[in-house]
């Protein structure tokens, strides 16, 4: 099962998808049928790839298992998934696709379908769009009879494919086929023609002398319609939302009212408490209040009155912070947001260790191998769960501020609760930090970023093992103190792990470092604090460079190299491991920025301007690229020297080809992307954030409704909530309180579904 989890952005869309399992992949019959298939699937974005999995070994229905989440940087046309049996001593072999047009996602939202698998055919490979003008004019032919001329005028064409890895050279060829319709396509113009689409359009929608200009999709080859055997089939699990963003002052109202949440008593009263109300069983619901409220530097107080009115709820120490509630969803939230930095500095080389060494660490004798040294096995688990650990509580000094602000206030309330008892502080905190943050980030890397790929069955299993005796620390503020002089993990209910002494004292340590009164005079900043005599790798992928300091544009001026960033240096390789052939220190770089495509007629490129020379690299593609920039810019970005301008495409022959400025010291022409330097607010876009709460709550007003029906029914007979429909499942305190801020939520939602029917467009593909 391949399991992929993203988010679709290109300004409006937001996708997640989980690509199930396959099934009966390949021919059913026939001599290409291949029992012993090594498989795996790839991501694309119309024909551009944008990740894979791990192959699978020998099996018709294969079980993936992999995460995978990411930006689209670009729009896109189709989501596909291409199933490959892996080549030994050939290349990789399709084996079919499945492919979503981006406006057909919505069908499939929210539920888990089979697709049938399709055959992977060039003429059926196609993406982009091609702009056309058309006229129909009559003409006096030499015989004196009327007859009709068709002219044709192709403008331009826009998101065409790379052609082995650049961008193509088309050209275009009309046909009149048949009495009503025009025949268009376009190939690439190289050594062997290759098809690029066709569209097909109707002479009836033309008039006599008038002109007719408009923009249609490219489609397959007779609109890919062919007979084919089956394939097999892959499930996937789509969820899909489209957001279209108004102008900055149509939010200003929901976004004011939100933003009044933290200082709105009681709590449950306020706007923000009413979204997570009525949307609960929605856990994406969330994600953008915390985003607003974190942007605005609104979230800790916010978090704080919402723990309150938990703790009120809570009767027991040990169950503290254990449910799905609002306060919890938001801090889970919160950590993912402001901790991905953390993790990567306190977790990645240990576990980069873990799934490279693949020492055996299973302890259950129902799943022991023939060979395997139960008692060697142990030292290895506890091996690495001392380098887990001691990596967790050795990292006080990275933790962000802002996780520490929140944590301080946990710490301080869950005192108050529960007075007398002296650990609450302690397993108040540890029940995030290790259950819900380091112990997450072990068990699957990859949804984290710390690893490329899903692990295989064995070192998942010990990252599991890793996981659970994290999660196991982390709870041992609920035993007394005369209990920690030793802790047993059960595993499985077959064999029992001893954890020493130290360990557990360390997650009392590890708190009060991070978390005790030294902070209490930080400012509310994400600052990573890595010690200077650490040395981080963030990333390790291959790349196309251009040769530095070349004056003419070629294609033998870009060599595959691999590129590798520390938060010490950046450096280039001829061979993955090798000596470095280039080394830029971090500290010399002075801008990163994506260059134009025109720039050397390359997609996915970008740029890191430093004391030398530009480097000027290729991604492998658009998420891949943007991914580059962002590591590349967070590592430099409290840089002294930083550029405030840079030049968006090459000097060539003389001139920079973006402002046609002959000298090459000549300043940028264009200004630098902004960085977060200290805090979170430049990363995060407001008005994008109160358009998806906005979403939210009109997806949701039917029980919007039932709230307010439910504070005029307890306001007006004074008495409890009744026990009927969904009144029962609202937090309502203050009935008039909450009444009111329903109220203003109603109406501002009405006057924003106005902007959006206002604004909304009806343009179709074809239409003027």
């Amino acid at each position: 099962m391949a399991t992929s989890t993203f988010s679709c952005e290109d300004g409006m869309e937001e996708d997640g998808v989980s690509e199930g399992e396959g099934k009966n992949l390949g021919p059913c019959s026939g001599p290409n049928r291949q029992r012993d298939l090594c498989t795996f699937c790839t991501i694309s974005l119309d024909q551009e790839e944008v990740f894979r999995t791990k192959v699978f070994d020998k099996s018709l229905s294969p079980f993936y298992g992999e995460d995978f989440y990411f930006e689209i940087p670009r729009p896109f046309q189709c989501l596909s998934f291409y199933v490959f049996a892996k080549g030994v001593f050939q290349r990789d072999l399709p084996v079919g696709k499945v492919s979503i047009r981006k406006e057909e996602l919505c069908k499939f939202s929210g539920k888990e379908h089979w697709f049938g698998l399709q055959p992977v055919d060039p003429n059926s490979e196609v993406q982009g769009k091609v702009h056309l003008e058309m006229r129909l004019n009559e003409l006096i032919i030499e015989n004196g009879s009327m007859c009709q001329q068709l002219l044709v005028r192709i403008i331009e064409c826009q998101g065409l494919p790379l052609i082995s890895g650049q961008n193509c050279d088309p050209y275009a060829t009309v046909s009149l086929v048949g009495p009503a319709r025009v025949d268009l396509w376009n190939n690439g113009n190289l050594a062997q023609d290759v098809f690029l689409g066709e569209t097909r359009v109707s002479v009836k929608i033309l008039r006599n002398d008038h002109i007719h200009r408009a923009w249609y999709l490219l489609q397959p080859k007779g609109n890919g319609k062919s007979k084919t055997d089956d394939l097999g089939s892959l499930r996937l699990n789509v969820t899909y939302t489209e957001d279209n963003v108004l102008p900055s002052a149509c939010y200003t109202p929901l976004r004011t009212l939100l933003l009044k949440s933290p200082d709105i008593k009681p709590i449950s009263a306020s706007a923000a408490h009413i979204l997570g109300d009525i949307c609960r069983e929605r856990y994406e619901a969330v994600l953008p209040v915390v985003r607003l409220l974190l942007h605005h530097s609104r979230l800790v107080p916010f978090v704080s009155a919402i723990t309150v009115l938990e703790l009120e709820n809570t009767q027991e120490a040990n169950t503290i912070f254990r449910g799905n509630s609002l306060a919890t969803r938001c801090i889970d939230d919160m950590m993912k947001i402001v901790g991905r930095s953390y993790l990567t500095v306190t977790l990645k080389p240990v576990l980069d260790e873990i799934c490279d060494s693949n020492k055996t660490c299973e302890i259950d004798p129902i799943k022991l191998k023939e060979g395997d040294n139960v008692e060697v096995n142990k030292e290895n688990l506890q091996g690495y769960v001392q380098k887990v650990f001691s990596s967790i509580t050795q990292s006080s000094s990275s933790c962000p501020p802002l996780m520490c602000d929140v944590f301080r206030s946990l710490r301080h309330m869950a005192s108050k609760r529960f007075p007398d008892d002296p650990h609450v502080q302690y397993s108040a905190v540890s029940s995030f930090v290790f259950l819900r943050f380091f112990a997450v980030a072990v068990l699957s890397p990859h949804t984290f970023q710390l690893r490329p790929h899903h692990p295989d069955l064995e070192v998942s299993r010990t990252l599991t093992l890793i996981s659970k005796t994290i999660q196991t620390l982390g709870s041992w503020g609920s035993l007394s103190k005369n209990k920690l002089v030793c802790m047993y993990e059960c595993l499985l209910s077959a064999s029992n792990m001893l954890i020493n002494l130290p360990l557990c004292i360390s997650v009392s340590q590890h708190v009060d470092q991070s978390f005790n009164s030294h902070w209490a005079q930080t400012s509310v900043q994400l600052i990573l604090t890595v010690p200077i005599s650490s040395h981080y790798l963030f990333c390790y992928r291959e790349i196309q460079k251009r040769a530095q300091g070349r004056k003419r544009i070629g294609k033998r001026n870009f060599k595959k190299r691999w590129l590798r960033v520390t938060n010490r240096e950046l450096s280039y390789h001829k061979h993955r491991g090798e000596t470095s052939l280039c080394i830029i220190p971090v500290k010399n770089i002075r801008a990163v920025e994506k260059l134009y495509e025109s720039a050397f007629n390359r997609k996915n490129m970008f740029q890191v301007l430093h004391s030398e020379k530009p480097l000027y690299v290729q991604a492998g593609n658009c998420v891949e690229a943007s991914e580059w920039v962002e590591v590349l810019s967070q590592v430099s970005r409290c840089n002294p020297d930083r550029l405030g301008t840079f030049h968006p495409s090459a000097y060539v022959a003389g001139a920079w080809l973006c402002c046609r400025s002959l000298s090459d010291s000549q300043p940028g022409c264009k200004p630098c992307t902004p960085t977060l330097l200290a805090n979170l607010q430049l990363d995060i876009d407001c008005d994008r954030e109160t358009e998806r709460i906005f979403s939210l709550l009109t997806s949701s007003y039917s029980k919007l409704q039932k709230m307010e029906d439910a504070c005029a029914s307890i306001a007006v007979y004074q008495g409890p909530p009744r026990e009927q429909d969904d009144y029962s499942l609202f937090t309502i305190q203050d009935p008039k309180e909450t009444f009111h801020t329903v109220q203003q939520i109603t109406h501002i939602l009405e006057e924003l579904q106005r902007e959006h029917d206002t604004r909304s467009g009806t343009a179709q593909y074809g239409s003027q």
